[in-house]
């Protein structure tokens, strides 16, 4: 039996799974948030959910307009002031999983939360780089999830805010304590890696459904595929539940209800 789910909820699913019990996950605001509490409520109970605003440990009901949501605060363990937060948490070495959402990736997965356009005379100017730049140097490792198209997905970003493997793909050669940088990117198509060698983003696995021709033609640069190309697994009836049940007790609160 086929059930019935949207590419978005596909998406999150996937990003979830990524997470593992014993994880202590830096979290992004947005996409990477729903997934990251969905893993929580389903298979990774145990996960270590950590927001920029201090909160260590949360346990939101509904997720964060923002990180200064009060739910994060209120929620947590304990709150720590952010300095403590980058200079110890995440400086120290204690983040192994760095979430992470963007307006614009490139082939090597620099982000961009900074402008698009020229940088001195940008078309729309985006929210900054917040956290991701550090979090990105010093977390273990970066999941990234976004939506896939032309847009979102181009040769080169406008502007590298948050840094993935460089313009060349050697932004991180030689440089000490820096963490492995981005390892998977989980899109509404596809999950991709970067190539052990180039740092290219490939495609390792296609979302049920989802044709090469689709994720060629979403992504603004010649997108390379993996040998052996895997299917991505469908969501499950329980983790769709949950989902659902997340984003309807999310939709409520924020509405007022």
């Amino acid at each position: 039996m086929s059930l019935d789910y949207t590419s978005s909820e596909m998406m999150t699913v996937t990003a979830a799974r990524a997470l593992e019990n014993g994880m202590t996950c830096f979290v992004g605001i947005g996409l990477p948030s729903e997934a990251a509490n969905l893993a929580r409520l389903t298979h990774a109970p145990d996960v270590v959910l950590i927001y920029e605003s201090g909160t260590l440990q949360t346990k939101p009901e509904v997720l964060p307009l923002s990180i200064g949501d009060g739910e994060l605060c209120e929620s947590a363990l304990t709150t720590v002031s952010v300095p403590e937060m980058f200079r110890y948490w995440l400086q120290g070495g204690h983040v192994s999983v760095g979430f992470l959402g963007t307006a614009q990736i490139d082939r090597f997965a620099n982000l961009n939360t900074t402008l698009i356009g020229d940088y001195h005379d940008p078309k729309v100017r985006l929210p900054g780089g917040g956290g991701a730049p550090e979090i990105a140097t010093n977390a273990h490792e970066v999941f990234i999830t976004l939506k896939h198209s032309k847009r979102t997905f181009v040769k080169d970003v406008d502007f590298v805010t948050t840094l993935g493997f460089g313009r060349d793909g050697k932004g991180r050669d030689g440089v000490p304590n820096i963490g492995r940088g981005p390892t998977r990117v989980i899109t509404d198509l596809c999950v991709l890696k970067p190539d052990p060698e180039t740092k290219e983003l490939t495609v390792v696995s296609l979302h049920p459904g989802v044709t090469r021709e689709d994720v060629i033609e979403a992504t603004g640069w010649e997108i390379r595929f993996a040998d052996e190309l895997e299917s991505t697994p469908e969501p499950s009836t329980h983790e769709l539940e949950i989902l659902r049940e997340l984003k309807e007790r999310t939709d409520r609160k924020h509405s007022g209800q």
